[in-house]
């Protein structure tokens, strides 16, 4: 039920206990008081607290670690590459995936950070991918601060490891 209908049918609830004459009055008023209520909150819609389209205006860190705890990937691809020293290459990454409709929320959140990339995952879905050693670190500290609260975390755990490792070079060893 929208706000302005329950406001109705609590104007409604209170109306019927007046004479007629007195309840036509006070239903035409309160009928108006309503509506002009109902044309401010749909003017400015950014300050209803409780909406989702505010939510996702307003992200902030808790907000950011419970959508990548549903939704965020912590990746380490390994490939062939003979281009590479030891013929293979290891490309750590974070991704989150959305459907195409849900694109704005992967710049919203692009842009809380400050970096990634935006583009299309395949078919209808979208992506927002992180990569390089300096956008990782970023990441790798944010949600150092602000810790995963699902099994994700044990994901998170095993990807920082490997970017450590990665940092004292230790994926161009043989071993």
């Amino acid at each position: 039920m929208k706000k302005w209908d329950k406001n109705l049918a609590i104007c409604w609830n209170i109306c019927v206990s007046y004479t007629t004459h007195l309840f036509h009055n006070y239903l035409f008023s309160a009928i108006l008081i309503v509506l002009m209520e109902n044309k401010n909150v749909m003017n400015k819609e950014s300050e209803n607290v409780l909406g989702a389209d505010n939510q996702q205006e307003r992200l902030d860190a808790q907000w950011i670690v419970g959508f990548v705890d549903g939704e965020g990937c912590f990746h380490i691809a390994i490939s062939r590459l003979s281009k590479m020293t030891l013929g293979w290459q290891v490309l750590p990454e974070f991704r989150i995936v959305q459907h195409q409709r849900d694109v704005a929320l992967l710049y919203q959140i692009k842009n809380y950070f400050g970096f990634g990339i935006v583009g299309r995952n395949h078919g209808d879905r979208q992506e927002l991918r992180v990569r390089g050693r300096l956008n990782l670190e970023k990441l790798i500290l944010f949600f150092k601060q602000h810790p995963l609260k699902s099994v994700k975390k044990h994901d998170f755990e095993f990807f920082c490891q490997v970017f450590e490792m990665m940092k004292q070079k230790e994926h161009l060893n043989k071993e």
